[in-house]
């Protein structure tokens, strides 16, 4: 199945979540298994070497296997959330190493590290994600021993070149972990471009319903540094459900066709209300007037994302102003569904963001992109 997954697109990768058909009843949509213990054999062996669900159920095989197809790993651990996935691989760090990542990336793991990662003896850099000198000037052989990546980064879509990162990082002696949410294996493949793994908030994009919470770790190979995320995997307690393993392998069946739609309607949304009266600034890595469009296109095919910023003339009341009066963008936090969602990210972060106050952060979704366009074009009417 490895073997033939290599030849596929990532739209039959998805699509046939791999042409997995169960040898029981030639079901094509898999089974879940709610069984939380497994019985051993008379010998003491357990069958499969399945023990306890915690550690290991077949509800997991399938949809871990997709991801690691598509992201062209070796293996996929998933987890009860994106910040579950992202504090297992900080907590196979040891205390006193050094981290480096970016200064604007997603607000809940940036405050994780300045307080519980801090807390736990690690220490940590944080630079300008889309300068290459920056990060080689913080990443220190001998001292710093993981890079966390966030391309593009949430919420101003800056592009970090994975790349020449990665390269500066491994002479150094340090691990690369790239969050890929925005970018989905299917615009990004960071183990391409040198990652060591890649984790996913898997609520947003991968499930794409906004009814799951879930994350996921995928390592380009095995290693010593993986086997510690895989024993806090184990261990920790902070695994998938069945049945949201089963609805995330549901929602990454149609990944494809909603990123390509979303792509497309947040291209036509950056494109129109880039020269805008009313409009500040668009932050799209889409748009060649975006400082880190180059490396996107060096680093993302078939579209640049789903995610994009308005910082809006007038300032935060303005802004907030135009955030009211929308009606088919909602209010609500989070990322990657169906629907269309609009926030103002300032005071979602709180007085230590470094998000500007004039900044709304838009997910597109999949509905007609005209609709959309006159949503924003209305709301500005009525925000004077």
């Amino acid at each position: 199945m490895a073997d033939q997954a290599k030849k596929q697109s990532p739209a039959t990768i998805t699509a046939q979540a791999l042409g997995w058909v169960d040898d029981a009843t030639r079901s094509v949509t898999p089974p879940l298994y709610p069984s939380t213990t497994f019985e051993r054999n008379p010998d003491l062996s357990y069958h499969d070497g399945r023990c306890y669900t915690r550690a290991d159920n077949p509800t997991y095989d399938q949809a871990s296997a997709v991801l690691s197809a598509l992201e062209g790993g070796t293996e996929t651990r998933l987890f009860s959330s994106g910040m579950a996935a992202a504090v297992a691989v900080l907590h196979a760090l040891n205390p006193g190493d050094h981290v480096v990542a970016p200064k604007v990336m997603y607000w809940a793991l940036r405050s994780f590290m300045l307080d519980s990662g801090v807390r736990a003896g690690l220490t940590f850099d944080f630079v300008d994600n889309g300068d290459t000198d920056d990060w080689a000037q913080h990443i220190v052989a001998g001292k710093t021993k993981m890079v966390w990546l966030e391309t593009p980064a949430n919420p101003d879509w800056q592009i970090s070149d994975i790349s020449a990162v990665a390269d500066i990082a491994h002479a150094a002696g340090a691990v690369v972990v790239v969050d890929n949410t925005v970018a989905t294996p299917l615009l990004t493949r960071p183990i391409d471009f040198g990652a060591d793994i890649v984790m996913h908030s898997a609520t947003k994009y991968l499930n794409g319903h906004s009814d799951v919470l879930a994350g996921s770790l995928t390592t380009a190979k095995d290693s010593e540094f993986w086997q510690w995320v895989c024993k806090q995997h184990a261990s920790g307690g902070a695994v998938l459900g069945v049945f949201e393993t089963w609805l995330l392998l549901r929602g990454m069946r149609t990944l494809s066709i909603r990123v390509e739609r979303a792509s497309a309607n947040a291209m036509a949304i950056a494109q129109h209300f880039e020269n805008h009266p009313d409009i500040e600034q668009i932050q799209y890595p889409g748009l060649q007037s975006h400082v880190g469009h180059d490396i996107a296109k060096k680093q993302m095919t078939g579209g640049f994302g789903g995610m994009l910023s308005i910082r809006v003339k007038g300032g935060e009341k303005r802004a907030v102003a135009l955030h009211n009066h929308c009606k088919l963008f909602k209010r609500a936090t989070s990322l990657g569904g169906v629907e269309s969602l609009i926030e103002h990210r300032a005071s979602v972060e709180g007085p230590t963001s470094p998000v500007p106050s004039d900044l709304l952060r838009l997910s597109v979704g999949i509905e007609n992109g005209k609709d959309l366009i006159d949503d924003i074009e209305n709301a500005l009417k009525s925000s004077k």
